[in-house]
């Protein structure tokens, strides 16, 4: 499969507040952002699935008051390259860990959304050791996104009916594009409980659906949807096995969530019974982990309350050593 560079897809970008600028790591050119004096802490912002690295431009002002921010585009999103068949956690942290060593350069608190909370996680277990000083799990989809996890809910019975809509409409790296075909059929395709819940999760673009796509899914290759509906993207990385071995200091937290009483289906990135679970693992592995509970916020509590997300976390951090 051929790889699509940032200037394949020239005529997808807008201008942002922040300069954006890409580093080589090797198989992919990362795109990112930076705010803050290089003097201050390293702070690495992990965007979620279908956001670049400007869902948190909001925040980055504040953030740049206390660290040097680096907040970049995954592999598959925003600016960074499209990688074919090659969607999985695994990779994505891998390019992290690459960026640390060659962009940030030094210990780093690690903060990511959803799938970036995961990233984050990842990067809890399984960096370098030295590269991470602490991390923020934003209401990460901690076993859910999994095809058969541990506990609770997988994929199927969470987000997954979302993601392969928007993967069937709209194809691998937009082969087909069909957004009208998309709004069409979500209301077929998308259960009834989740269309009721999904203006609690995420709030919807004040533009509506008739303007089209978001530029924040413009810039989204609909293949990872697939990666993970299907099992591949998390194949390698079982969410059990990974928080057992989380050795810094870890702030979860988890935002707006409930269960479907009828079908059982997940509404939300996290049930309590995963929360739960992950915090047991985590601590009977000798490691630190706090949870913070906000029902009432959306799934980006960064995009949508930024100055509530920056306080968490510098609250958080006030509390390490």
């Amino acid at each position: 499969m051929t790889y699509l560079e940032a200037e394949d897809r020239s005529a997808t970008f807008v201008p942002h507040a922040f300069d954006e600028r890409t580093v080589d790591l090797g198989e992919i050119r990362m795109n990112y952002a930076t705010a803050g004096d290089a003097s201050l802490p390293a702070l690495l912002l992990i965007p979620g699935q279908s956001e670049s690295w400007w869902g948190y431009e909001a925040a980055m002002g504040c953030l740049a008051e206390h660290f040097h921010v680096h907040a970049v585009d995954l592999r598959g999103q925003g600016r960074s390259t499209w990688t074919p068949g090659r969607y999985t956690v695994d990779n994505f942290g891998n390019d992290l860990v690459r960026f640390i060593d060659l962009v940030i350069g030094r210990e780093t608190i690690v903060g990511g959304l959803s799938s970036g909370g995961v990233l984050s996680a990842w990067l809890s277990a399984f960096a370098k050791p030295g590269q991470i000083r602490a991390a923020v799990w934003e209401d990460p989809p901690l076993f859910s996104s999994q095809l058969t996890p541990a506990i609770g809910q997988g994929i199927g019975q969470a987000v997954g009916p979302i993601f392969a809509a928007w993967n069937k409409w709209l194809g691998d790296q937009w082969a087909i594009g069909d957004w009208a075909g998309l709004m069409r059929a979500f209301p077929e395709e998308i259960p009834p409980e989740m269309q009721r819940a999904l203006a609690s999760m995420m709030p919807p673009d004040e533009d509506g659906p008739a303007a089209g796509p978001p530029q924040n899914l413009r810039e989204y290759d609909p293949e990872w949807g697939r990666a993970f509906t299907s099992g591949t993207a998390t194949a390698s990385c079982d969410h059990a096995a990974m928080l057992a071995r989380v050795r810094v200091p870890v702030l979860l937290t988890q935002h707006f969530r409930t269960v479907d009483e009828q079908t059982g289906r997940l509404i939300g990135a996290c049930s309590d019974d995963q929360v739960r679970r992950a915090l047991e693992i985590v601590t009977a592995a000798g490691g630190r982990i706090d949870h913070r509970s906000f029902p009432e916020m959306p799934h980006s509590m960064h995009e949508h309350a930024p100055k509530q997300y920056v306080e968490t976390v510098l609250d958080w951090l006030a509390t390490l050593d």
